[in-house]
C-alpha cells in the first residue's frame, strides 16, 4: 500500500514564489527525491507519494513549515492505496492510491487536510479528527509553526535540546507546543497509525 499526498497552497498569489518555494521543496524533500516521489506542477500544487505510516505526519509537517510564512496555508488530500503504474515522474504515475487522492482533494471545501483510503469506517473516524485537529492547526502562527516543525524534524530531542537549537527559553518552547495543541495532535498520529493495521 502506499499514501499519495495532493496539495496546493493557500493564499500563494499573495506572497512571491520565491519565499515559499523553496520551503515547499524542502519539506518535500524530506520524504523522497524529486520527480520520482514528489512533484511541483502547475505553480502551486504538488503531489508526494510516501509510506502510509507517515502520509499523516508529512502532511501537518508539510502544514506546519508553510504556516511558518504569515497567512500562508496548504491543503492537502491524502490518498491510501495500491500504485498500478510507476512512471519517471509522481504526476504520470497512477493506481487506487492516486485515485483516492485526487477524489479527497476535489471534495476539500473548507478543510484543509482529509483521507480517503477506501475504507468508509477508517475514513469516517480519522476525518473526523483531522477536522477538529484542524480548528487547532489552521490557526497556528508562524512563531509556533516553526517550533513544531522543529520538533518534528527531531523527533528524539526533548524540549530543552528544542530550545537550544531555536535559541528559546524551555518555557517559549512548552507554551508553544501547548498553544499548537502538539501532545493531541501526536496522539492523533499515533492513533492513525494504529488503525492503519486494520486496513
Amino acid at each position: 500500500m502506499k499514501a499519495i499526498l495532493t496539495g496546493d497552497i493557500i493564499h500563494s498569489k499573495d506572497h512571491k514564489a520565491g519565499k515559499w518555494l523553496p520551503v515547499l521543496k524542502k519539506a518535500l524533500g524530506r520524504y523522497g527525491s524529486e520527480p520520482l516521489e514528489w512533484e511541483i506542477y502547475r505553480g502551486d500544487s504538488f503531489q508526494l507519494e510516501t509510506t502510509p505510516e507517515q502520509a499523516l505526519e508529512a502532511a501537518i509537517y508539510i502544514k506546519a513549515c508553510l504556516k511558518q510564512i504569515r497567512h500562508l496555508d496548504a491543503r492537502i488530500a491524502i490518498g491510501l492505496g495500491e500504485k498500478d503504474h510507476a512512471a519517471e515522474k509522481i504526476t504520470e504515475s497512477n493506481g487506487t492510491a492516486f485515485y483516492h487522492s485526487g477524489e479527497c482533494f476535489e471534495n476539500l471545501k473548507k478543510q484543509t487536510l482529509a483521507i480517503n483510503s477506501g475504507d468508509e469506517t477508517f475514513d469516517t473516524t480519522i476525518n473526523v479528527m483531522l477536522q477538529l485537529a484542524s480548528l487547532t492547526m489552521d490557526n497556528w502562527l508562524p512563531a509556533a509553526a516553526k517550533i513544531v516543525c522543529t520538533v518534528l524534524e527531531h523527533p528524539e530531542a526533548n524540549q530543552k535540546e528544542i530550545a537550544a537549537l531555536l535559541e528559546k527559553s524551555q518555557s517559549t518552547i512548552s507554551e508553544a507546543l501547548i498553544r499548537a495543541g502538539f501532545d493531541e495532535v501526536q496522539k492523533m498520529i499515533h492513533f492513525y497509525k494504529t488503525q492503519l493495521a486494520r486496513l
